[in-house]
C-alpha cells in the first residue's frame, strides 16, 4: 500500500520516493538535510548509505517524469563524447555522456530534477540536453571508468587538448651540474617541438629523429619500425629546435662537439606520464638529435600478446621459473629485446623476491624491482653494479646488455651459483650468441654449464585486420621462399598489405619474430669441443628449433603478417 508524502515537505523524486514505499518521509528529510551538508547529490547519498535500492530509485524516476531508463552494462561509452563534455562539470554533478545525435547529447543522470546539472553542460557544450535515467551504482562506476580512460588515451586528441608552449615537461636530475636555461625561449619552436612530440605519440611512434643538412632540416618519425618524414621546418631553425630539445632534456647547450645523453619526461594527464631518453650527435651540419620514447605500457602487455607461439611462450615460461640460470634475449637496436626482458621482469616481480637491474639507462620504471642507471664516468659499470647485487642476497639479476669480459664472467658465475640472470646480447641468431661469449673470452665450459636459454628475436610489422587482402603467389615462388610442401598441400593461404584509414600503408602494429633455443647437452658439449655456430644451429635444427625466418613463415601461414615483411627482417 502506498504511502502518502506530506504536501508541504516533499516534491519531486522525494514524493515519489515516498509514495511507492522504498523510504520513510522521516529518513528522507533527514537525508535530504545530510546529504547537503557532505554536497552530494540525494540520490548519491541515499544509495551511498543504502538507505534506498538504486535499481527501485531508477525505475521510480523514469515513471515519475516520463523519461527513458537506461542499463548502463548493455552499452559502451564512447570516448569522443565524454570528451565533449568538461571533466569539472562530469565531477561536480555526477553524470556521464552517452551519445550525440547531431545536435543533441544524451545525458546519463540518476535524478533527472538536476536541472542545474543539464543547465551547466547545455551551455558548456551548446547542445540540446536530453536525460536518461540510469542506475547510480552503475553511474559512478562509468564514471571513474571513463575519466581513467580518457585520461590515459592519446587517440582522437587535437592540439587545441594542450597548451603546446605550456605542457608539463621535466628533464633528468644531473648531480653537480649545472643546466643552462634562456631567459627568453622561442615560442614558436616551443610549441613546434611539443607538436612534434605528441604527435608521435598518438601515432604510436618509437623514435623521433631531428636531422639538420646544408641545404634542409627534416623531421622524421618511426612508425612499427619503419622511419617516415613528417616535416620539413626551415634550416635556420635547426640549430634553434636543438637548443630547444637540450634545454628540455638539462644537457649543455653550450657543448656542441660530443655526443651527450639526457631523458625528458612529458606529462599529458594526471594518470599519464611519457619518458623519451635523448641522444645527441654531432654532425657535419649541426647535430642529430634523436629521442626514443618510452611508454612504460608497452613492458605490461603480457607475455601473451608478444607473439610466441604456444611451445617458446612455454619455455621461456619454464626458464623464468628456474631458481638459477642465464636468460640471453639477442638482436639488433629496436628488435624488442627490452620488451621481452621487462615483460619476464613482471612475471617474476613478486613480494618473495629481489630483483636488481642493472641499465643504460632504465627504460621503464617497474616499481618493485631495484633498477640501476650505469655511470662509467663515476666507476658505475655493469661489472660493479654486478658486485654490488651480489652482496645483496639477490635472487633475479637483470643486465641490460653483456658487453665485455669481465661482466660475463661476473653474470656468469652468479647464474652457476644460484641467481637467475637476465640479459641481452647484440647477435644475430640464438646459436651464434653462445660462440660469441666464447669470442669474447668466456671459458666455454662455464658456457655450457649457465647459460640455459636463448632468445633471438626481430619485430615484423602486423597486417591491418581491417583490409589485409590474399595474394596469389605461384606454388613455385612459395618453395623457394622456404614454405614446406605439407603448407602447400593444405591450401596455404597468404595475405598482402592494402592500406586503409585505420592503418599506415596495410599495417598495424607489430609482432614478434623468435628463435627460442633451449641449450641442451648435446649444444653444450659442441660448445666445450670448441665447435662453431653451424654445427650448433644443425643441433637445434634437429631439436626441433625454428631458426627466425621459419617463425616468420609460421606467422605468414597465421595470415598475421605478410611475406613482403618477413623478407625485410629475416635472411632469406
Amino acid at each position: 500500500m502506498a504511502v502518502t508524502a506530506s504536501q508541504n515537505n516533499l516534491a519531486g523524486l522525494p514524493r515519489r520516493l515516498v509514495q511507492d514505499g522504498l523510504i520513510s518521509e522521516e529518513r528522507l528529510l533527514e537525508a535530504t538535510e545530510l546529504a547537503k551538508k557532505e554536497k552530494l547529490p540525494l540520490v548519491a547519498y541515499l544509495v551511498n548509505n543504502d538507505l534506498a535500492d538504486s535499481r527501485s530509485i531508477a525505475v521510480a524516476a523514469s515513471h515519475e517524469f516520463g523519461v527513458p531508463l537506461l542499463d548502463l552494462d548493455a552499452v559502451e561509452i564512447d570516448l569522443e563524447v565524454v570528451r565533449a563534455v568538461d571533466q569539472k562539470l562530469i565531477n561536480k554533478h555526477r553524470v556521464i555522456p552517452l551519445v550525440k545525435r547531431g545536435q543533441r547529447l544524451f545525458l546519463g543522470i540518476s535524478d533527472p530534477t538536476n536541472l542545474q546539472a543539464i543547465d551547466d553542460i547545455k551551455f558548456q557544450t551548446t547542445l540540446r540536453i536530453d536525460p536518461v535515467v540510469v542506475e547510480q551504482d552503475k553511474l559512478e562506476e562509468r564514471i571513474v571508468k571513463a575519466i581513467e580512460a580518457v585520461d590515459t588515451s592519446m587517440s582522437g586528441m587535437d592540439d587545441d587538448d594542450f597548451d603546446l608552449e605550456n605542457l608539463d615537461i621535466t628533464g633528468e636530475e644531473k648531480d653537480d651540474e649545472e643546466v643552462h636555461r634562456d631567459d627568453i625561449e622561442d615560442a614558436p619552436v616551443v610549441r613546434f617541438v611539443n607538436k612534434v612530440l605528441l604527435d608521435a605519440i598518438k601515432r604510436g611512434a618509437s623514435d623521433v629523429h631531428f636531422e639538420p643538412y646544408e641545404k634542409y632540416f627534416r623531421v622524421r618519425t618511426r612508425l612499427d619500425g619503419v622511419l617516415s618524414e613528417v616535416a620539413q621546418p626551415p634550416v635556420v631553425l635547426a640549430n634553434k629546435v636543438c637548443a630547444r630539445l637540450k634545454v628540455m632534456s638539462r644537457m649543455d647547450i653550450a657543448e656542441r662537439r660530443v655526443p651527450q645523453d639526457g631523458r625528458i619526461k612529458m606529462r599529458l594527464s594526471k594518470n599519464r606520464a611519457i619518458d623519451f631518453r635523448v641522444n645527441t650527435c654531432p654532425t657535419l651540419f649541426g647535430e642529430k638529435i634523436v629521442l626514443r620514447i618510452l611508454d612504460p605500457s608497452s613492458a605490461k602487455l603480457g607475455i601473451e600478446m608478444l607473439g610466441y607461439d604456444e611451445h617458446q611462450r612455454g619455455l621461456y615460461e619454464k626458464h623464468l621459473a628456474k631458481p638459477y640460470g642465464m636468460i640471453l634475449v639477442t638482436g639488433p637496436t629496436g628488435s624488442g629485446k627490452t620488451v621481452s626482458l621487462y615483460t619476464g621482469l613482471n612475471i617474476l616481480n613478486t613480494e618473495d623476491r629481489n630483483i636488481s637491474t642493472a641499465e643504460d639507462p632504465a627504460e621503464i620504471n617497474l616499481p618493485g624491482i631495484n633498477q640501476v642507471n650505469v655511470n662509467p664516468k663515476v666507476g658505475l659499470t655493469f661489472a660493479s653494479s654486478l658486485k654490488a647485487f651480489l652482496r645483496q642476497d639477490p635472487d633475479v639479476i637483470m643486465v641490460g646488455e653483456i658487453r665485455d669480459l669481465e661482466t660475463a664472467e661476473i653474470a656468469i658465475k652468479a647464474a652457476q651459483t644460484g641467481h637467475l640472470v637476465l640479459s641481452t646480447l647484440h647477435t644475430n641468431d640464438a646459436p651464434r650468441t653462445l660462440t660469441r661469449l666464447v669470442d669474447m673470452g668466456v671459458k666455454p665450459y662455464a658456457i655450457a654449464t649457465s647459460v640455459s636459454l636463448i632468445i633471438a628475436q626481430r619485430l615484423a610489422r602486423r597486417l591491418c585486420d581491417n583490409c589485409k587482402e590474399v595474394r596469389d603467389i605461384p606454388r613455385e615462388a612459395l618453395e623457394k621462399e622456404g614454405f614446406e610442401a605439407k603448407d602447400l598441400d593444405a591450401g596455404l593461404t597468404v595475405f598482402g598489405a592494402k592500406g586503409c584509414k585505420s592503418c599506415n600503408d596495410g599495417y598495424k602494429g607489430r609482432v614478434g619474430i623468435f628463435q627460442v633455443m633451449e641449450v641442451s647437452e648435446t649444444m653444450g658439449r659442441i660448445i666445450m669441443e670448441g665447435g662453431n655456430a653451424m654445427q650448433i644451429a644443425d643441433q637445434a635444427a634437429a631439436e626441433g628449433v625454428y631458426d627466425l625466418r621459419r617463425a616468420g613463415l609460421n606467422k605468414v601461414k597465421e595470415g598475421v603478417t605478410s611475406l613482403d615483411e618477413i623478407n625485410r627482417v629475416t635472411i632469406e
